[in-house]
C-alpha cells in the first residue's frame, strides 16, 4: 500500500481534453486524484481543452503541423519519451483509442518506463486492441492492469484475447461541476427533448431519433427535439425535412456547457447502435433529467432502471422508442417519479466512488 504522504506523480494521457467521453474520464480523474494530493500530469497530443481539469498540461498538440508528416510524428513521439522520462512517474494512465497497432506497440513496449494502466471505453474493443490475441497479448498482458468501463466489457477482453489484468471501473460523473453550471440560463423559449452526441458516424443513429420523434406525439403537442453536438447536419436536417418536423428539430452544434440545456429538457433520447458506459446518461440523470435509452452494447442496461429512473427500450426496436417517447409524455405520474430517482440513482457513480476505487488499483491509501 502507497500511502498519500509520498509524493505520488501520475501521468494521464489522452487526445484532447474536450469533446470526448473518455477525455470527460480523464478531466474528472485528474480533479480527484489532485483532491488527494497526487500530482497529476495531464498530457494531450492535439491542441483542444475546454473541459476543467486539474494538475499539470503538457501540450503536444501544439507541436503538430498542418502535414502530420513522420518526422513531424516522431519529433512529438520523441518529445513524449523524454518528458516521461525525465518525471519518473509512479503510474501511467492511457485514455486514447488505439488503432495503429505500430505505434502502440512501441508506446506499449519502449516508451511506456513505469506502472501502465490502458482503459478502454467502447463496447468495440477493436478500438483498442488489435483483433489478432496474441499481439494483443503482447501488447497489454505485462501491464500493470486494464480497465474496462463495463462488466460486459471484461467480459469480452477475457474471453476474446484471454488477457489476465483486466478490471472493471466505471465512468465517474463530477456532481459539483454538474450543479455549477446546469443552472445558466438557456435561450431557448419551448419545451423540448434532448439527445447529445458526435455524429461523424453513424453510431448515435440521430436519423433513427429523428424518425421516432415523427411518428410520437410531441410534434403535435409542440415539444421540440434538441440535439448538441457536430457532424453531419445536411443528413440529419433532410430526414426532418422528409417527416415534416423541420420547423421542430434544432441541431445546436457542439455547446461547451450541455448541462444548462439538459437541466431545462423534459428528458434526454439515447438511441444508439453501440456505447460503452455513455457519460451523457450519467450527466442527464445528474442534471435530474430522467432519460430514455436503447438497451444497446453496453451502457445503458447499467445505468437506467427500467421506469425507476427513465426507460430502457428493446435494443434498435424504433416502434418501442417512439411508444417509450410518448409515455414519458402522457404519464405525468411515471415522469414525475423517474424524475424525483434521478440523483439517487447515479450515486455508485459519483467521482469521489470511482476516484476510490482507482486508488484500490493504484494500491494508494487515502487514510
Amino acid at each position: 500500500m502507497i500511502l498519500l504522504n509520498k509524493n505520488i506523480k501520475v501521468a494521464l494521457i489522452g487526445y484532447r481534453l474536450g469533446i470526448g467521453g473518455a477525455e470527460k474520464v480523464m478531466a474528472n480523474l485528474s480533479i480527484f486524484f489532485d483532491k488527494q494530493g497526487i500530482e497529476v500530469h495531464n498530457i494531450i497530443v492535439l491542441d483542444e481543452v475546454s473541459y476543467p481539469y486539474s494538475g499539470k498540461l503538457v501540450n503536444l498538440g501544439i507541436f503538430k503541423n498542418k502535414s502530420n508528416s513522420l518526422i513531424n510524428k516522431f519529433k512529438r513521439l520523441s518529445a513524449l519519451r523524454s518528458y516521461l522520462n525525465n518525471n519518473d512517474f509512479d503510474f501511467i494512465i492511457d485514455f486514447r483509442f488505439r488503432t495503429k497497432v505500430i505505434q502502440e506497440l512501441i508506446l506499449s513496449r519502449f516508451i511506456y518506463n513505469t506502472k501502465t494502466i490502458f482503459t478502454v471505453h467502447s463496447f468495440l474493443i477493436d478500438h483498442y486492441m488489435p483483433n489478432f490475441s496474441w499481439l494483443t497479448r503482447l501488447m497489454y498482458n505485462h501491464c500493470y492492469a486494464n480497465v474496462a468501463i463495463t462488466k460486459q466489457m471484461e467480459e469480452q477482453i477475457i474471453s476474446k484475447h484471454n488477457l489476465k489484468n483486466v478490471v472493471t471501473i466505471a465512468n465517474p460523473v463530477n456532481l459539483d461541476e454538474v450543479k455549477e453550471k446546469c443552472n445558466e440560463e438557456v435561450d431557448i423559449n419551448f419545451d423540448y427533448i434532448i439527445a447529445i452526441g458526435q455524429y461523424e458516424n453513424a453510431i448515435k443513429q440521430f436519423d433513427k431519433l429523428i424518425l421516432s420523434y415523427a411518428n410520437s406525439i410531441l410534434p403535435k403537442k409542440e415539444i421540440h427535439l434538441v440535439i448538441l453536438g457536430n457532424g453531419n447536419q445536411e443528413l440529419l436536417k433532410n430526414v426532418s425535412f422528409k417527416n415534416k418536423v423541420e420547423d421542430f428539430i434544432h441541431l445546436l452544434g457542439h455547446q461547451n456547457n450541455p448541462f444548462k440545456y439538459l437541466k431545462n429538457a423534459k428528458f434526454l433520447v439515447l438511441s444508439s447502435k453501440n456505447e460503452g458506459l455513455p457519460n451523457v446518461l450519467v450527466e442527464a440523470l445528474a442534471c435530474e433529467t430522467p432519460v430514455v435509452a436503447f438497451d444497446c452494447p453496453c451502457g445503458p442496461g447499467v445505468i437506467v432502471i427500467n421506469k425507476e429512473n427513465g426507460i430502457l427500450v428493446d435494443n434498435q426496436n424504433t416502434e418501442k422508442l417512439t411508444e417509450a417517447i410518448n409515455l414519458m409524455v402522457l404519464d405525468e405520474k411515471l415522469y414525475q417519479y423517474c424524475k424525483q430517482n434521478t440523483l439517487e440513482s447515479i450515486k455508485p457513480f459519483l467521482l469521489d466512488n470511482i476516484g476510490k476505487q482507482w486508488l484500490d488499483l493504484l494500491n494508494i491509501s487515502d487514510n
